[in-house]
């Protein structure tokens, strides 16, 4: 690695339709369990993993949890 620093990463397969309290905890669980420096949230589009569409569109579902992550 040539003296390059290492970071930890924490990937999560999400959905958040609608974003709530319990993704909230979730995502600041997976920081502290993994002590991850990064969280990389890969959030469904406007249809969800099962095939349905999502009640809110994934612009608002994303900046919620960004909102969370930027506060905490």
């Amino acid at each position: 690695m040539n003296g390059a620093k290492k970071m930890n990463v924490c990937g999560l397969i999400v959905e958040y339709n609608p974003f709530h309290n319990g993704h909230a905890y979730h995502i600041q669980e997976a920081r502290r369990v993994s002590q991850a420096q990064v969280i990389v949230a890969i959030m469904s589009g406007s249809f969800l993993q099962r095939g349905e569409p999502a009640i809110i569109d994934k612009f608002h579902r994303a900046k919620a949890a960004l909102q969370l992550v930027l506060i905490s």
